[in-house]
This record gives C-alpha cells, sequence and structure tokens, in this order.
C-alpha cells in the first residue's frame, strides 16, 4: 500500500491492491479543520482518483478523535481580509471540494466519528455511504459565526430534506448520530472500534459489483434527482459564499469564536 502526503500534510491518500483509495484529513491538532491546505489536498486526492482508472472505491476519514470540524475558523477570519478576488478563490475552492466529491465517478464511504459540523455535513451528505460511530456529534454551524451555508446547502437538502435543514441550519443546534440516521445523514450507526470493519465490509460490497455500471447508476441517480448542480447556480452559491465571509458579522462571529466569548448579537448574559 501506497501513502501520499497531499496539501502540506494535510491530506493522506494510500491506495492498496484492490484499488481502495483511503482518504484521510490530517489536521488533527485542530479537530481536522478545513483551511487551504486541506482543501488543496482533497483537491489533489481526487485528482489522483481521475487520473487512475484502476481506482475504484473511495474511503473518506478523518485522523484523530473528529472526523471533520467545519471550516479553521482562524483562515477565514484572515481570507476576510484579503479582497473579493481572493474570496471568491477560496470559496471556489470550497465549493468544488464538495462538488467534486459529489459527483466522483466511484463510490465513496465515509467513516465518522466525533465531530462533523459545518463543512463536514456537507462533505457527508455528498458521499454515497456515510457510517458513523456512536459518538459521532453533527451540527449546521455557519450562521452562528456570522456566515452562511450555502455552498453545501444543495447537498444537505437533498440529504435530510428542505425541513429538516431549515432547523438544523437556523439552529446550529448538535445532534447525536442516531438522529443524524433518523434524518438521513448517515446509513448506519455502529461502536466506535467496530467502525473501520463496517467499513470494509461495505467496500467489499461495491468491490463486488461492476465499476462501469456502478459510474453510471451514480451519475444517472445525480442526474434525475437534480443533485448535480448546475454551473450556473455553482457560481451563485460561491459569489454568496464569498461575499458573506467579507461582512462585519462574519469578522465579529470569528472574533467570538477566536476570543472564546459571546457574540455582540447575542442579548443574554454576557460571558
Amino acid at each position: 500500500m501506497t501513502e501520499q502526503s497531499l496539501g502540506n500534510g494535510a491530506v493522506l491518500c494510500s491506495l492498496d491492491a484492490r484499488g481502495v483509495a483511503t482518504v484521510s484529513l490530517n489536521r488533527p491538532d485542530v479537530n481536522n479543520a478545513y483551511n487551504g491546505d486541506m482543501l488543496d489536498g482533497l483537491h489533489a486526492a481526487m485528482d489522483l482518483v481521475d487520473a487512475q482508472p484502476g481506482i475504484r472505491v473511495v474511503v473518506l476519514r478523518g485522523n484523530g478523535r473528529h472526523f471533520q470540524a467545519g471550516a479553521d475558523l482562524s483562515w477565514i477570519a484572515e481570507v476576510g481580509k484579503r479582497g473579493a478576488d481572493a474570496n471568491l478563490a477560496a470559496s471556489r475552492l470550497t465549493g468544488e471540494a464538495v462538488q467534486r466529491l459529489n459527483l466522483l465517478r466511484v463510490p465513496t464511504v465515509a467513516l465518522v466519528n466525533g465531530g462533523c459540523f459545518g463543512g463536514g455535513t456537507g462533505v457527508v451528505a455528498a458521499c454515497d455511504v456515510v457510517i458513523a460511530a456512536e459518538d459521532a456529534i453533527f451540527a449546521i454551524t455557519e450562521a452562528r459565526w456570522g456566515l452562511m451555508a450555502g455552498i453545501i446547502l444543495p447537498h444537505l437538502c437533498h440529504a435530510i430534506g428542505v425541513r429538516n435543514v431549515r432547523r438544523y441550519a437556523l439552529t446550529c443546534e448538535r445532534f447525536g448520530a442516531h438522529a443524524a440516521e433518523r434524518l438521513g445523514l448517515v446509513h448506519e450507526v455502529c461502536r466506535l472500534d467496530e467502525l473501520a470493519a463496517r467499513g470494509e465490509q461495505l467496500v467489499d460490497a461495491l468491490l463486488m459489483n461492476a465499476p462501469e455500471a456502478l459510474a453510471l447508476t451514480k451519475r444517472r441517480t445525480l442526474a434525475v434527482s437534480g443533485n448535480d448542480l448546475s454551473a450556473e447556480l455553482m457560481d451563485q452559491l460561491i459569489a454568496e459564499h464569498a461575499a458573506r465571509r467579507q461582512t462585519a458579522e462574519a469578522a465579529e462571529g470569528t472574533a467570538s469564536f477566536l476570543q472564546k466569548r459571546h457574540p455582540s448579537w447575542y442579548p443574554g448574559p454576557r460571558d
């Protein structure tokens, strides 16, 4: 098995003899929060998949205690100060990473443990099969920090339905693995110590099926459900995402996180 370090080590990608690529998010010191390096690494991993027709399944996992804690808000705050072009580029890098994962020609299996917040929920919504450990916790948190989850809302709406998105993207409340299963964000819940083995069982089931038939089934399923997204809609979502990051509200929200205090818009007791 070979392993490559991508995005300055923020993503690791290994490939075994069966054609199974394991993509590991690798910023455990910040709970695998994504930044530019991680996004570059994810794109590089998908470039490898696209370039190697022998790859048949992708397994996505997080190193450490958590799957993916959403955006690295220190990175978000820094990008927000760079100007319109830099923010558009960052939002495009983010939005296209999730959409490329959604459209990837091979089946994708996400193995979720610990926290899965913000953009992490969009990532799992874009995967074909999602297995969560009992300790997994989910939340669509962008609005809490003055941001907006626009570039992942289409994927979340298809995964859990508009009604549930209207609740969880507005309250930003956390929900557990079994609630995520009931909502449709994950397909199955198992014990943490069984997560890797259950993932292997599903990978083996996918390898039993014809590769071209799987690719066609996935592509047609996305098309008939409207989950392939038009280029025009993607551009709108990216522009809106970039503009929101540059607002005073987003600056206050990210500052409140970094300073470990309530945001100015909260009317309740002060910290």
